[in-house]
């Protein structure tokens, strides 16, 4: 068996020697396309899909089998993408994303949150009160007067109160230290890296561990918790994201996964957003619409453009496919055109990641809409690449209504 298999996303297919137990935990958990090989027993097809990252998995009776699948895009590029959809106001939007020397996604990302953490923590742990609520042998803050009567009717003490506490346990701290102890359970970390990360797990010892699964607590942008900003926005980044934990029946699978699907969609959405900042048009991201009139068909493009007096302007969908050798695929185009239909417009907007050639137009007959197709080049420096955002922004302002 192959301890570890290294495939490149979206690339051919990879024959790989498997036991057929570990190739159909492949298959099942959508990891990978992974298929029997048909002319070779006991091998499988492995071939990576837009899932970017390292996963471990555990088979019961099996030895353990890594799978790391590398983007196609250069790592710092692809922190680049994550970095402004998340913060694209920050430092991030010049595109620069620590991430050493590393060329596989999770040392990488483990890195940069590391670093991320060491910053936001250097000034000592931000405090903040916070709402507490608890049974105690003195009074404190305020009685909880219906608590005490439904808990202990006719008792003295001890007391239901509430009360504001000054604390380091607040919503940002948690969060940091949730990412730090999911980046310490992964595989593949860097063993400098992960003795840094105990360090910041150390520096965050007396901050409520958050529980698995559970939604993450609120925290809002201020003045206050300023420095801490970028490390937020790369923790949600580790405890949103495509990274399973475990598998049916049995497995245990333990990794870090980027969707580069929604990674291209979040960026193209946000960037359209932030060129179009201050223009008076208003940017809804993933904004429910019906193509029928009895309301039955349901769509969702990723932008639809309001105009100043609300009336959608522009439609725009981010697809993140490797080009066919006869182009994109027809699909793109009927759904589309079905978006400009049931909204009203003349044009539409298709941004692909890089293909074989820059803009393109298609004038639909009998119906004289044109569906534009855009292709980003992902390669290039974060500067150009906004500055093609911004001209693809150019043209949505511009879209003629039917």
């Amino acid at each position: 068996m192959t301890p570890v298999v290294e495939l490149v996303e979206h690339a051919p297919a990879v024959s790989v020697a498997l036991p057929d137990g570990v190739g159909r935990a492949l298959a099942a958990l959508r990891i990978v396309d992974a298929t029997p090989d048909p002319y070779s027993p006991g091998r499988w097809s492995l071939r990576a899909g837009s899932k970017v990252g390292a996963v471990t998995v555990t088979v019961p009776g099996h030895d353990e089998l890594t799978v790391r699948i590398v983007p196609k895009v250069p790592i710092g590029r692809l922190f680049f993408l994550l970095g402004y959809s998340l913060d694209p106001a920050g430092a991030w939007r010049d595109g620069e994303v620590d991430v050493a020397e590393h060329r596989e996604v999770l040392p990488a990302l483990a890195h940069a949150v590391e670093r991320q953490v060491d910053r936001a923590l250097r000034r000592g742990l931000l405090q903040g009160y916070r709402v507490t609520e608890e049974t105690s042998p003195v009074v404190r803050g305020r009685i909880r007067e219906a608590e005490q009567i439904r808990r202990r009717f006719g008792a003295t003490l001890p007391v239901e109160v509430v009360y504001d506490d000054f604390t380091t346990d607040v919503a940002e701290n948690r969060i940091l230290r949730a990412a730090v102890e999911r980046l310490l359970r992964l595989p593949g970390v860097p063993r400098e890296v992960r003795r840094r990360l105990l360090h910041q797990r150390a520096r965050l010892a007396d901050v409520t561990v958050l529980v698995r699964g559970r939604p993450l607590p609120e925290w809002r942008p201020s003045r206050l918790n300023a420095r801490y900003h970028h490390a937020l926005c790369l923790a949600r980044a580790v405890l949103e994201d495509a990274s399973p934990e475990h598998g049916p029946g049995g497995l245990r699978v333990e990794g870090f996964l980027f969707e580069m699907n929604k990674l291209f969609e979040d960026f193209v959405t946000v960037a359209l957003r932030e060129a179009l900042r201050g223009s008076g048009y208003i940017a809804r991201f993933q904004d429910p619409l019906h193509l029928d009139e009895a309301r039955a068909v349901r769509m969702k493009p990723d932008l639809v453009l309001y105009g100043p007096g609300r009336a959608p302007c522009a439609v725009a969908d981010a697809k993140y496919k490797a080009e066919r050798p006869g182009g994109y695929p027809d699909a793109d185009l009927y759904q589309m055109l079905a978006y400009c239909t049931a909204l009203g417009l003349g044009e539409g907007h298709l941004v692909y990641a890089k293909g074989n050639a820059g803009h393109a137009a298609h004038r639909v007959r009998h119906a004289g809409t044109v569906i534009h197709q855009h292709a980003l080049d992902l390669d290039q420096d974060p500067a150009g690449l906004l500055a093609d955002v911004a001209e693809v922004a150019a043209r949505l302002v511009n879209t003629p209504h039917v």
